[in-house]
């Protein structure tokens, strides 16, 4: 687990608004607008990310005390194992709508395991929660599809994102992919609906479409 304290660069025992000031002076100095190099900006996002991770923790009481109380465990040294119990905790965090302290820990998850699809997944689902972070999500569950192409779900999710982003094309095509992935999904059948989407005939030509086929008489 992060260092939360130490991104930050305060002692454990900062108050609140000792807190505040050092998250508001290093989002001053370190934010991405300020760098022109594209791998000095690319750095910079990706600390800015931990810092606001850890300003999120840090300067609410109660998630506070339970990373105090996480910290206080044994480590785990594992990536594996540390992508793990992120994951675990992330996945329980967003069924609680928790949901930044839920993006929180399924960015570590995804940090520790590059190449688990289901971390991915799960983190572009919670950043999807929120407006602000939902091209972010957007990218985040199209890395997902790149490992795990045949994954009908997260075609689904990819569509509702695209879909609540206003881009109709995009989400149709995500749509019928889930369709064509699983066909029997009410839940999927619901989205294409929605969406417009219909399933694509299949190399024979004979599928007509998901409205064709409901259409078809048994």
């Amino acid at each position: 687990m992060t260092d939360y304290y130490s991104v930050l660069g305060v002692p454990r025992t900062s108050s609140a608004a000792e807190i505040r000031q050092a998250y508001v002076k290093l989002a001053k100095e370190r934010h991405p607008d300020r760098f022109s190099d594209p791998t000095q900006k690319a750095s910079a996002d990706e600390f800015f990310k931990e810092l606001t991770a850890a300003y999120n923790t840090l300067s609410h009481d109660e998630r506070r005390r339970e990373y105090d109380a996480e910290q206080e465990k044994p480590r785990l040294t594992a990536p594996e194992d540390i992508a793990r119990e992120a994951y675990a905790q992330g996945l329980q965090a967003y069924e609680n709508h928790d949901f930044q302290s839920a993006v929180d820990l399924l960015r570590t998850a995804a940090h520790h395991q590059p190449g688990e699809a289901a971390y991915l997944f799960a983190l572009g689902r919670a950043l999807g929660r929120n407006p602000r972070s939902a091209r972010e999500a957007i990218d985040v569950v199209e890395k997902a599809i790149q490992i795990e192409p045949t994954n009908g779900g997260f075609h689904a999710e990819l569509a509702r994102l695209f879909h609540g982003q206003g881009l109709r094309l995009r989400a149709k095509k995500a749509a019928e992919a889930a369709l064509r992935l699983l066909p029997e999904d009410h839940g999927i059948q619901k989205l294409a609906a929605q969406i417009g989407a219909e399933e694509r005939p299949g190399p024979e030509g004979d599928g007509g479409g998901f409205l064709g086929m409901l259409r078809k008489k048994p």
